[in-house]
């Protein structure tokens, strides 16, 4: 059950108070076990939480492969869950052993409050500090995954939020986490001394003081006049085509010219910068003389910048031309005269979707995935540079909006935004499309700098460099076609963007406690055999 709530503060149900006592529940739940169980038990909390918020992987249409994938990565990401509720009761400083106690709680409660508050208060700040490693670890192992992290349960409080700025989104997640163990402490002592009216504050007061003290800052950071600044006119179009489409050849024709109808209308309110999503062109621009001719007649007939996704490929290095090349998930800069004047590359792929580990090794694996080949990644940032207009972007394709490590690579001192391209029409009408954006929405706040997403299926919008999601859902619905005309800013001419303090130094918060918990765990593990 408490997997269960933890699920539940994340989009689309996103009650986000849930997230600030279930971690403080799942301990609970293992508080007086013995080693083994505890992490059995935190396990099978991480289990639900997984299986449930990630349901939409139920929903990619191809057979076999979505309940095979949902339970290995759910049971893979649980391992995390049940690592964090072991080490963090191996961290307590005093033995509890609930073992044929009468009343398990009052009994344990005694043990519990044998340690005084200062050595409580570094537990609860211990645990929140394991809490951020796992996630640390869960971003980057076996190319990351760093979904559903802890605070995105809290990406509508927007004046928290802002701590991001200097510590990432694992700030954020440390709050949420150091609180929810301190609730839990006062929850035991209430339970064990219900006469002591007031004493539960003293557990909750510190991670209280500072959510204010946070919270206050962040306030005043948003409400703080804006500098006025110039805005351009962005066009983003969303398609919406069913993944099985996409797949099936036999439609691109039809679909491209759905796309090219859905661009027409949106042009006829003038934008500056039109935008098509990952996955909208079936051809490669290229290479496919057609679809070339029509996207670069599109600019030149309107008079408008394009930025657009498409597939690539181009000859493996040291290779003979008769060769199978490489190809690459694209994205390309069009110019009001029809000239394709920059590509960025894809450089963080998605495992089983654009390519395939161990293919080499294990060749069935080929044959239980979505795919059958795979993309190779891009190896550098390429800026989008509009010079009429005075406006350098960075694009981001699908899921490497999600990675807090990554982005900060795309920002410069003249960014006027970030750009996604993405295609979420892989998962129906799900919750899918709201995680990735709310988990996208935590790169505006570290960088300091506005994103607008065009997705094929899902929130197209902009989201401002505080955090704010602006103008979501196109003229067809989250879901449906249509496209979205918005107005961003932008930086004035020669001014540069003022660089956040996560920007400069990356994830010195997350690393700091990584280590704080490699020193817990070693700490106690010297002690337990001097005692031996």
């Amino acid at each position: 059950m408490a997997g269960l709530l933890l699920a539940a503060s994340f989009p689309k149900i996103s009650i986000a108070g849930f997230a600030w006592v279930a971690p403080g529940f799942i301990l609970l739940t293992a508080i007086g076990k013995p080693p083994r169980q505890t992490f059995r038990i935190g396990y099978v909390a991480g289990l639900a939480n997984f299986l449930a918020s990630l349901y939409w992987l139920l929903l990619i249409p191809v057979k076999g492969f979505p309940i095979l994938g949902w339970i290995v990565l759910g049971a893979f990401l649980a391992l995390g869950t049940g690592l964090w509720v072991w080490l963090s009761w191996k961290f307590y400083p005093a033995k509890l052993d609930g073992e044929g106690a009468g009343a398990p709680l009052e009994n344990l409660g005694a043990q519990f409050f044998s340690v005084p508050w200062a050595s409580r208060t570094m537990w609860t700040i211990s645990c929140a500090a394991t809490w951020v490693a796992v996630e640390m670890v869960q971003a980057r192992i076996f190319g990351g995954f760093p979904w559903n992290l802890l605070a995105s349960s809290q990406y509508k409080l927007v004046p928290l939020i802002q701590i991001a700025s200097i510590t990432g989104i694992y700030g954020v997640s440390f709050l949420v986490g150091w609180t929810s163990v301190s609730f839990l402490c006062a929850g035991v002592l209430i339970v064990r001394k219900p006469a002591l009216r007031s004493g539960w504050i003293g557990e909750i007061i510190l991670p209280a003081l500072a959510v204010i003290v946070i919270y206050g800052t962040g306030w005043q950071k948003i409400m703080k006049p804006a500098r006025p600044s110039p805005e351009i006119t962005v066009a983003l179009v969303q398609p919406s085509i069913p993944q099985t489409l996409i797949w099936d050849t036999n439609q691109n024709s039809i679909r491209f010219e759905q796309l090219l109808r859905l661009s027409s209308q949106a042009v006829t309110n003038k934008p500056d910068v039109m935008f098509w999503p990952e996955g909208a062109i079936p051809e490669m621009v290229r290479y496919d003389p057609a679809t070339h001719d029509a996207v670069t007649s599109f600019a030149r007939k309107h008079k408008v910048w394009m930025i657009v996704g498409s597939d690539d490929a181009e000859p493996h290095p040291g290779t003979a031309p008769d060769e199978e090349p490489d190809f690459f998930n694209s994205s390309f800069l069009v110019s009001p005269s029809g000239i394709l004047v920059e590509r960025y590359k894809k450089r963080n792929l998605v495992m089983f979707g654009e390519y395939i580990p161990l293919l080499r090794w294990l060749p069935f694996l080929k044959y239980v995935t979505p795919i059958q080949a795979g993309f190779t990644p891009g190896d550098k940032v390429v800026p989008f540079k509009m010079p009429d207009l005075n406006v350098n972007v960075s694009v981001l394709i699908c899921f490497e909006d999600t990675f807090p490590q990554l982005v900060r690579e795309y920002v410069f001192d003249d960014t006027d935004f970030l750009v996604n391209l993405t295609n979420d029409g892989w998962f129906g009408e799900s919750s899918a499309q709201w995680q990735h954006a709310v988990a996208a929405l935590f790169r505006t706040v570290e960088n300091g700098v506005p994103l607008v997403r065009c997705s094929n299926n899902g929130l197209t919008c902009w989201i401002d460099s505080f955090g704010r999601l602006r103008d979501k859902g196109s003229t067809g619905g989250v879901y449906g076609k249509g496209f979205l005309i918005a107005r961003i800013p932008v930086l004035n001419p020669n001014e540069t963007r003022v660089a956040t303090f996560y920007r400069l130094h990356g994830d010195v918060f997350g690393w700091a406690c990584v280590a704080l918990a490699i020193l817990r765990w070693a700490q106690v593990s010297i002690s337990t055999r001097r005692t031996k």
